[in-house]
């Protein structure tokens, strides 16, 4: 049931749950296609292949320690300062990978 904080979308033929920021309720709902819908509508035309990484390493980090992962684990995984991960995408690290790789809203982790 669809809650005041959510609103159900439907991409690549899948109905999906998001938050109203736009994050995904549920990370196993991602697909490659969700992501790169999230992307255009971002402003991101094509992922490239350093986003790529960041996106894959983000969605193992969480599904294997159940949380997303720290920006030291993730600039020391992907090879990148800070400042270069947070360029690759619109909204940086925690508004625009962590929703492109269907991980929960930051602000809402603790539901």
């Amino acid at each position: 049931m669809e809650r005041a904080d959510q609103t159900f979308r439907t991409i690549a033929g899948r109905k999906i749950l998001f938050d109203r920021e736009g994050f995904l309720w549920n990370a196993e709902d991602w697909t490659e296609e969700v992501a790169e819908t999230l992307a255009r509508e971002s402003g991101i035309e094509t992922l490239s292949e350093p986003q790529w990484r960041v996106i894959r390493f983000m969605r193992d980090y969480f599904f294997y320690h159940g949380r997303a992962p720290l920006n030291r684990d993730l600039k020391a995984s992907i090879g990148m300062s800070l400042l270069e991960l947070e360029a690759l995408f619109p909204g940086g690290i925690r508004g625009g990978a962590r929703r492109v790789a269907g991980l929960p809203n930051p602000k809402s982790c603790g539901r």
